[in-house]
């Protein structure tokens, strides 16, 4: 047909040729003999109606063709419908099979990993067990510690310092749940794409916030070149405000990122981590912000009643100057500035009170001293009546030290005597640990709490061992915790040889019969040491210091309700050295040796027991003087 069409264009192109050889021929006759206008028309008008012809050609030619490619257009998309239909119906059909084969797997897909570990087929149960051991493997190992590091400072920290825990649960149902989100088609993309790619679950890490910042504020505080803020504290009548200096402090978020990615990672070692830090200035001295931070009116103690409650004395604290003028002071660069204060007392304290808030007598202990040792007995005296009428509200501490203060000759203190180095030294304030024995015994009989204790170094003459407790201003102390109800006030007495202490208060609903029970577990001998003295004869020997053993203890508290045992607690556990014997042996060469008087006897041992009037330092602090 095509060629047909083609041969009939040939002929129509052939017959319009020879017409136009014809008119061209009989236009050269007719221009020969028409003016040359005439001809220049004629000529146009041919052209024209040549041009035409050629139009009406051409447009046939690209109907033509136009309809040529409309139907390979429909061809190609006829067939590429039917390539598509086909690629459907066999996702479809594979989608189906491939479902079919997973329908009944209850176990993780194919290529999945949590943390690192490979977990692929096990069921959730299977799972987290082999997460969990891993990390418990992690994290018990004590030779893996994390470093944090600054300059020359380090701290090790582990997993467990922060309580470090990972979201397994949560973790193992995600990867249960890959290819199973209830779409048949993608659950399958989902499942071919994990089982040739993999797939890695990290699980969260939790780290407990308030040991994570305890450890960072641990670290910061043992840089040598933190900032110091400033700071005060009100001593007697007087506030002392001390500058604070410019330094560093820990950057806390960015340091709590490098702890959570190191400790996220449990495959590898932990890397040393460096502390990040920012230079600060201290903040600027407010002292609007201190005043009303000290600021006190004063409030009578008072007896509350149904139910009985009693309330302590409020002292009323303001500065005794303007702000303007105390402002004036800090202009000065100084270290410290000094403030007056004006202290203004209740008409009634908690001591005015008296047996209305404290009615009953709780427990009461008393030890003897020797009287006629003047210095000692002053020494006992005087902390008894710094320590008397003390009122201790609930949940309060009692220090001994903070009470009778620093043992000095200015405060009253005499010299005594005490033990350093297993000798006798002379002491201020030799004497005073026989009343913190004495109020240690009254508080463990009024059920109170222990909060610091240490024993002797040497048994004592006036507690049996394991019912001691030693101070030395500055080091050791002797506290301990109102743990009762109501307030309590301790009410001392020390004079004619008789140290006596007594706690009263308001007794509870239940009150138990407190017992102390200390025990010697073992001994231990006394070792005797010679010393050349060239003043005594060769031959004889005297005794500088008696020896006395030593020994080791247990101390427990037993507490009865209605003639029962409620409870047995171990007190402490005691070691009190021996005191060795100390002889002097003499190394001076007579000449002639004297006739020996057969009624003279060798000079006698002194008795080997604790002497009650020596102070001993524990062994903690053997050179040390004892308080």
């Amino acid at each position: 047909m095509k060629k047909k069409e083609n041969k009939e264009t040939e002929e129509v192109k052939l017959k319009d040729e020879k017409q136009n050889d014809v008119k061209k021929e009989e236009l050269v006759q007719n221009n020969e003999e028409k003016p040359k206008e005439e001809v220049k028309i004629e000529n146009e008008q041919t052209n024209e109606e040549n041009n035409e012809k050629q139009f009406k050609v051409k447009s046939k030619e690209a109907k033509t063709v136009n309809e040529e490619f409309v139907h390979k257009k429909k061809k190609t998309g006829l067939i590429v419908t039917i390539v598509i239909a086909l690629i459907i119906f066999l996702a479809l059909t594979l989608s189906v099979i491939f479902s079919l084969l997973n329908m009944n797997n209850e176990n993780i897909i194919d290529g999945v990993s949590i943390l690192g570990i490979d977990v692929s087929n096990l069921t959730i149960e299977q799972a987290k067990k082999q997460i969990n051991d891993a990390i418990d493997n992690r994290f018990q190992d004590d030779n893996n510690n994390l470093i944090l590091k600054r300059n020359d400072e380090e701290t090790n920290v582990t997993a467990n310092t922060f309580n470090a825990k990972f979201d397994v649960d949560k973790a193992v149902v995600e990867a249960y749940n890959i290819g199973r989100k209830g779409n048949i088609i993608t659950d399958n993309y989902e499942i071919l794409f994990t089982k040739l790619f993999k797939k890695n679950i990290e699980a969260q890490l939790y780290l407990d916030e308030e040991l994570l910042n305890t450890a960072i504020a641990d670290v910061s505080s043992k840089m040598q070149d933190a900032v110091i803020e400033s700071s005060y504290y009100i001593e007697d009548d007087e506030l002392i405000i001390v500058k604070g200096k410019a330094g560093y402090i820990i950057d806390s978020e960015k340091l709590k990122s490098r702890i959570y990615s190191q400790l996220s990672n449990i495959h590898t070692n932990y890397q040393v981590t460096e502390i990040p830090t920012i230079y600060k200035e201290p903040n600027p001295i407010d002292l609007e912000k201190i005043r009303n931070e000290i600021y006190k009116e004063p409030q009578d103690a008072y007896v509350e009643k149904n139910p009985t409650q009693v309330h302590m004395h409020v002292d009323g604290i303001d500065f005794a100057i303007s702000i303007d003028e105390a402002k004036k002071l800090l202009e000065e660069d100084k270290e410290e500035y000094v403030i007056p204060l004006k202290i203004t007392v209740p008409k009634k304290t908690i001591s005015d009170l008296g047996e209305e808030a404290f009615p009953d007598l709780l427990a009461t202990f008393s030890t003897t001293y020797d009287a006629s040792n003047k210095n000692r007995s002053t020494n006992i005296e005087l902390a008894s009546s710094k320590v008397n009428g003390t009122v201790i509200m609930p949940g309060e501490n009692f220090s001994y030290n903070t009470v009778v203060g620093r043992r000095t000759i200015e405060a009253g203190y005499k010299e005594g005597t005490a033990y350093i180095g297993g000798k006798v030294v002379p002491d201020v304030g030799g004497g005073i640990c026989q009343l913190s024995s004495t109020l240690y015994n009254v508080a463990l009989f009024a059920n109170l709490e222990i909060v610091e204790r240490s024993n002797h170094m040497f048994l004592t003459g006036y507690v049996a061992a394991g019912r001691d407790a030693t101070v030395y201003y500055g080091s050791i102390d002797f506290v301990f915790k109102n743990t009762r109800k109501y307030p309590i006030k301790i009410v001392t007495n020390s004079k004619n040889g008789v140290c006596s202490v007594s706690i009263y208060g308001i007794k509870e609903e239940k009150e138990y019969q407190v017992i102390i029970q200390p025990k010697i577990t073992s001994y231990i001998g006394y070792t005797t040491t010679y010393k050349d003295d060239p003043t005594l004869e060769e031959g004889k020997e005297v005794v500088e210091q008696a020896g006395v053993n030593g020994c080791r203890s247990e101390c427990y508290k037993i507490l009865k309700l209605d003639g029962k045992v409620v409870e047995q607690k171990l007190l402490s556990k005691d070691t009190y050295k021996a005191k060795e014997k100390i002889v002097r042996r003499g190394t001076k060469k007579v000449s002639a040796k004297p006739v020996e008087d057969p009624e003279e006897k060798p000079e006698e041992n002194p008795e080997e027991k604790p002497n009650e009037n020596q102070e001993q330092v524990p062994e903690t602090n053997t050179e040390t003087p004892a308080a």
